[in-house]
């Protein structure tokens, strides 16, 4: 028996949500608004030692930036999320979630926030996890400039446009993260929320829909 659509979900400003994936399951992430940046963790539901990797994902994908039809990989390196869907084309995997300490660094005249790591480790709190256990997110419309002759990285406005989104197929049974990110420079200095939705089991489409 099939299962069907839930509705879409919103993830308020500068805050974070815990969900569910079955194998097969569609995640579609939206930015409503645009310019928004969401962190995104997952965990084998299974065995919660086994999360989504920015090294292994990064190494077998053979580039920095990673889009449609490229396959997010665990530190086992199994597969965990593919994409298959993407209007904007430019996600960020190597920078760690916004924290308390990151806020007091870079941002030492706000008022400093437990940012998307601590967003995070509140939405795993009840699996047994904690904040040591928050690998690097899947940044998704997070923009990062890198300088090909020195490295230096540059974090600039998002390139998402509002309504934009990016689906993820689920390829194991997952435990996800999601957050509408806290830090100011990422999201070109305003905060905004994320909507999500998840297309269950055979309502979910196999392939990409026109994007």
């Amino acid at each position: 028996m099939s299962r069907q659509t839930e509705d879409i979900q919103r993830i308020a400003p500068r805050s974070g949500a815990h969900l569910r994936l079955q194998r097969g399951d569609i995640l579609t992430v939206i930015d409503p608004d645009g310019q928004q940046v969401s962190d995104m963790i997952a965990y084998n539901r299974d065995d919660l030692a086994e999360y989504l990797s920015s090294g292994r994902s990064i190494d077998y994908a053979s580039r920095m930036f990673l889009g449609k039809g490229d396959t997010l990989y665990s530190n086992r390196s199994n597969p965990m999320l593919t994409i298959i869907h993407d209007d904007v084309g430019r996600h960020d995997f190597t920078l760690t979630p916004c924290s308390i300490e990151m806020f007091r660094k870079l941002y030492p005249d706000e008022p400093p926030h437990r940012g998307c790591e601590g967003n995070l480790a509140a939405a795993i709190e009840h699996l047994g996890l904690s904040r040591d256990d928050v690998p690097i997110a899947f940044n998704i419309f997070m923009h990062v400039a890198v300088d090909g002759q020195t490295g230096e990285i540059a974090v600039r406005p998002p390139l998402s446009k509002a309504g934009d989104c990016i689906k993820f197929r689920a390829d194991m049974d997952l435990e996800v993260a999601l957050t509408a990110c806290s830090a100011g420079q990422s999201n070109n200095f305003q905060y905004k929320p994320i909507d999500y939705f998840i297309e269950r089991g055979e309502t979910a489409p196999r392939q990409d829909e026109g994007g």
